[in-house]
């Protein structure tokens, strides 16, 4: 009897397994065992070939190759993995290898990992599929036992395969034609395209945007601050309005139209997806999406202790119900003892609030896994994150809050005033979070004064304070995945469009949109201010040059939408590439026409050390940095690097310039300049001793005021040692 290939997408996965599979025989890129052989791929080990391999004529961009739509795309053995690819080659062509197991991650690219290599392999065995959501050994088990036929995905792999050669044919053949077109590093693409012009659009309207003045009104009773509540709203913007209000109501009586107190409960927030995950990431912690998907990735992969990252549901099915209990005892451990012993004294109760099997698609919500952590051995970022998970998954299993909600509406001379109350009456979830500001509360919570209504109270003094109208806010990592996940809120598009976009998850997939905000980083389109995100000269005129329907976030909705049809094998995929390859032509032809210019207005007076030409000045996401503007040279030099070192004058973050011992820290706000070994010796030494406590309490302030002054801190670790 043969034995079992077992094919994992990454190293760490395929150990795992093949621990859970007796597969104790360790050999060059294998484990093998009795009954099975696990080996493993790094990510993709096969990917589309580029354009040189379809003749000597695409060796050199111009125009006149253009379109580029080759009859049969083709595969080849991507860059630095060819040693593993041969191994994997070696195994699957062995005479005693039966059967190949796919485990690779359960999703549309991990199918495409797998399915790619076999092809390329050309193999034809038996397969199967393992679709597990957490690499747990019971997971793992339960997996093995729960075999899907490899047909099954068939249809998954058509629509994976349609995603990557779409994104070929419309990224290389409009990225050839810009660059050509207007002589500078461009390059386009449905996803990102949409993305960087959801920003621009926020810039422009920004720019345009005029402030101006308003009046709002406020009176005090008994006490406490009601806010007028005027029939057009609570706005006056002509002063002499609110002038003549106040004249009217001073000295008049006022009663009491409405009193009462509503019992109310608020429930907790649904469990995290990764993008939601990655948003209260970048507004507690200020981490970048990419670095979110990097932190969740390891606590999965690595310590085990949380579900498959890259997920886009908010909820659990109901087969996931009767393991809760078990990982519950998992966490009931530090801070997430007394939660987790909550829960379980009040009983585990599913509810339609988070466990709903029509709101699941390939993987449920993040959770955490029946995997008791060392939460010693997590790093500061894996802690914040797992705790983000942890304290999500209890609240939804804890009792909602429960509050009383006062509302008093005060009359004088038909005018209406309103000010509210809130009193909890029992914590539930927030019991969590009790040490923790509520972001969410937005309006002052006062206790009310005991009146009744129809009660004639006196409005003591009035309050008119003017505010300026405030442009819209520029994204945020943050917000812009809000933007991503929601086209339609953020850009005009019809109904039937808007409808498109919420059924299809908007711009790109929960695993791209990551890997999407850093390219338009590395692209030098965009730049951050602060935690703002702002797009450069660069990002601002490729817009312009690019075509229409490429930059709507309709198009990606539309391939999303036609690429789940053929998943289901309810669209021919032939078909759709069909249209694919005709767009791709009108794309590389609207370029073409195309009567605009591309200016580069960052150009310097430096001189490229390896042609000669003038280098342009870019901001990258780290630093700012020289870049050749011919883009056959690509020659890059650094200039300076961000850091979270404060400024003692003005306290603004200082830039480092400059290599080894010539290195010298500037601030480009005031005039600060200083050389890094005299900035340490003045801002960073001790002599004397500092007690353990005092090291935790400037790191806390640090932590807070998102300093973060790593090399501070090993100054004072290193004089308490």
């Amino acid at each position: 009897m043969g034995k079992i290939l077992v094919f994992a997408e990454k190293p760490s996965v395929g150990k795992d397994i093949a621990r859970v599979l007796k597969c104790t025989q360790k050999q060059n890129g294998f484990f093998e065992g009795p009954k099975y052989v696990v080996t493993w791929a790094m990510g993709h080990l096969v990917g589309l070939s580029d354009p040189e391999a379809y003749g000597n004529q695409y060796k050199t961009w111009s125009m006149e190759t253009l379109p580029m739509l080759p009859e049969r795309m083709k595969l080849t053995v991507l860059k630095g993995t060819g040693k593993q690819f041969q191994i994997v080659k070696s195994l699957m062509l062995r005479k005693d290898i039966d059967e190949i197991i796919i485990a690779t991650d359960a999703g549309r690219e991990g199918e495409l990992v797998a399915r790619w290599t076999i092809d390329k392999v050309g193999v034809k065995k038996p397969i199967k599929r393992l679709w597990i959501s957490s690499v747990t050994d019971k997971a793992i088990s339960e997996g093995f036992k729960n075999l899907k036929p490899g047909k099954d995905y068939e249809n998954l792999y058509k629509a994976a395969v349609c995603r990557a050669e779409g994104d070929w044919l419309v990224g290389l053949n409009v990225t050839r034609a810009l660059t050509c077109k207007f002589n500078a590093q461009l390059s386009a693409g449905r996803v990102q395209s949409a993305t960087l012009a959801m920003i621009v659009a926020r810039e422009e309207a920004i720019k345009n945007f005029q402030p101006k003045p308003y009046f709002t009104l406020s009176a005090k009773c008994k006490g406490i601050q009601l806010a007028y509540k005027g029939k057009k709203g609570d706005r006056f913007f002509d002063e002499k309005q609110i002038v003549t209000l106040i004249g009217k109501l001073e000295g008049s009586k006022a009663q009491v139209t409405e009193y009462k107190e509503t019992s109310k409960k608020q429930y907790a927030p649904a469990l995290y997806d990764l993008t939601e995950l990655q948003r209260d990431a970048n507004k507690r912690f200020g981490f970048s999406p990419k670095e979110t998907l990097s932190v969740m990735q390891r606590l999965y992969e690595n310590y085990k202790v949380l579900t498959y990252p890259r997920t886009d549901s908010r909820f659990l099915s109901e087969d996931i119900v009767p393991t809760l209990k078990e990982r519950i005892n998992a966490i009931a451990i530090g801070p997430y003892k007394v939660g987790a012993r909550e829960v379980l004294k009040n009983g585990i109760k599913s509810s339609k609030h988070f466990v709903d099997n029509s709101k699941v698609s390939d993987h449920h919500a993040i959770i955490p896994t029946e995997e008791s952590p060392d939460l010693s051995k997590l790093n500061s970022d894996e802690r914040k994150i797992y705790d983000l998970v942890v304290k999500r998954f209890l609240s939804v299993l804890l009792p909602p809050m429960a509050y009383n909600e006062g509302v008093l509406e005060v009359s004088s001379e038909g005018e209406c005033f309103v000010a509210k109350g809130k009193k909890v009456i029992e914590p539930g979830w927030k019991m969590l979070y009790e040490i923790e500001a509520d972001e969410d509360e937005d309006e002052v919570v006062q206790s009310l004064p005991e009146v009744k209504k129809g009660e004639t109270v006196v409005l003591e003094q009035f309050f008119k304070t003017k505010q300026m109208t405030k442009a819209p806010s520029r994204f945020t990592e943050a917000t812009l995945l809000s933007a991503m996940e929601k086209p339609h809120q953020y850009v005009e598009v019809d109904q039937k469009a808007a409808k498109t976009l919420g059924e299809t998850g908007g711009i790109g997939t929960v695993a791209t949109r990551a890997d999407i905000i850093e390219k338009l980083y590395n692209m030098f389109y965009i730049e951050k201010s602060g935690k703002e995100i702002v797009p450069t000269s660069k990002g601002k005129q490729l817009i312009e040059l690019v075509p229409v329907d490429l930059k709507s976030p309709l198009l990606t909705a539309e391939w999303e939408m036609a690429l789940e049809q053929i998943s289901k094998g309810k669209q021919d995929p032939k078909a759709f590439m069909k249209k694919i390859r005709v767009y791709s032509e009108e794309l590389v032809q609207s370029v073409k026409g195309s009567g605009e210019k591309y200016i580069h207005d960052n150009l310097t007076g430096k001189r490229c050390p390896e042609c000669n030409k003038l280098m342009l000045e870019v901001k990258g996401k780290h630093g700012k940095l020289y870049v050749c503007q011919d883009r056959n040279c690509g020659y890059r030099e650094n200039i300076s690097r961000f850091t979270q070192t404060r400024c003692p004058n003005c306290h603004k973050k200082l830039e480092l310039r400059g290599e080894g011992e010539g290195q010298i820290y500037v601030c480009t706000t005031c005039t600060f300049r200083e050389k890094l070994s005299v900035f340490n010796k003045k801002y960073r030494s001790e002599s004397k001793k500092v007690d353990k406590k005092s090291v935790q309490k400037y790191l806390k302030e640090q932590t807070k005021k998102e300093e973060g002054n790593f090399a501070f801190a090993e100054a004072f670790a290193k004089l308490n040692k």
